[in-house]
């Protein structure tokens, strides 16, 4: 009846998913459900254990065994994460973290679940994050990306077991809009355009150019203390001071913190360029149609406004 979680991470905003969700947008309308449990993140810029990737143990990797064993395996339904960490910070996990979260779930017994709302349908140059790393999970959530957004539609895929057990089990829920006719119809011509246009193909190739593009301004502006990427999902991290990793703006930022982040949206929008910017984050996540020419076109409008972000380093 416990399921394992993240702290930084979003996964909605109805009772169930608020609570899944280590987002601060929880914390008004705690304690939410009961059973659920959060667990450390893959943060390696800031590594809640406290290793640099040199020294590295892995640690994110056995914390979350070690916490399933505190709790008790048998007590433990689920381990709900994000392929990749959307707005709490686009986390990209190390390489062996999604595989070692299948071994344990497999080791215990336990349900792996991706939530792919943010990560899936190319946004990483694969049709899911988890398939960067091979990883089959038993549950998969998806929604935005199935019908890029023209009509909303979100789906739960589950594995075969998973299914079979539901033949001659009735599973007592349901909305007014399940399997909207019209919805539907919108994810099967999406998914058409995804194949047609090659639109994953393309995300993985100018996912190769942004991540060019995003080392670039880390080596130039000083405010610039990691930038993360994979394929079309990227995000650059502000710092106020390289070597502290003072953040430019807090985790849970109240406005009058966001001063200078808000100069840095703003100066975005009057050059044409709209990015998702969040306390100190500013995310990068151009649609997958994108041509180079138009995404360095971007990268040279962030390149100019972070002018103001180096200009509040100390």
């Amino acid at each position: 009846h416990k399921i394992i979680t993240r702290y930084r991470s979003y996964h909605g905003t109805t009772a169930g998913a608020m609570t899944l969700s280590g987002d601060p947008h929880r914390l008004p309308v705690e304690p939410g459900i009961p059973g659920i449990v959060r667990v450390q993140d893959p943060y390696c810029y800031r590594c809640p254990f406290g290793w640099t990737p040199e020294t590295c143990h892995r640690e994110c990797i056995t914390h979350v065994e070690q916490v399933i064993k505190f709790e008790g395996p048998e007590n433990v339904a689920a381990i709900f994460l994000e392929g990749v960490t959307g707005t709490s910070g686009l986390i990209i996990p190390p390489d062996d973290y999604w595989p070692r979260m299948r071994e344990i779930a497999d080791k215990y017994g336990i349900l792996l679940v991706s939530d792919e709302v943010m990560s899936g349908f190319g946004r990483t140059g694969e049709w899911f994050a988890v398939n960067n790393w091979g990883v089959v999970p038993d549950i998969i959530t998806v929604a935005k990306g199935i019908t890029s957004g023209y009509i909303p539609l979100g789906a739960v895929i589950v594995n075969k077991a998973i299914a079979d057990y539901f033949q001659d089990r009735m599973l007592p829920m349901g909305l007014t809009y399940n399997g909207h006719p019209m919805s539907c119809a919108a994810a099967v011509a999406t998914i058409q355009v995804y194949k047609e246009e090659k639109l994953i193909e393309n995300a993985k190739a100018m996912g190769k150019v942004l991540g060019e593009g995003l080392e670039e301004l880390k080596a130039k502006h000083p405010s610039v203390g990691d930038v993360r990427y994979i394929g079309l999902f990227s995000v650059i991290e502000l710092v106020k001071n390289r070597e502290t990793k003072e953040p430019m703006a807090p985790w849970n930022a109240k406005p009058e913190e966001m001063t200078v982040m808000k100069q840095i949206k703003a100066a975005m929008l009057e050059r044409g360029l709209y990015a998702y910017v969040r306390w100190n984050w500013i995310f990068v996540t151009p649609p997958l149609c994108i041509t180079e020419s138009e995404l360095k076109e971007g990268l040279a409008i962030i390149d100019e406004v972070l002018d103001i972000a180096d200009a509040a380093t100390v």
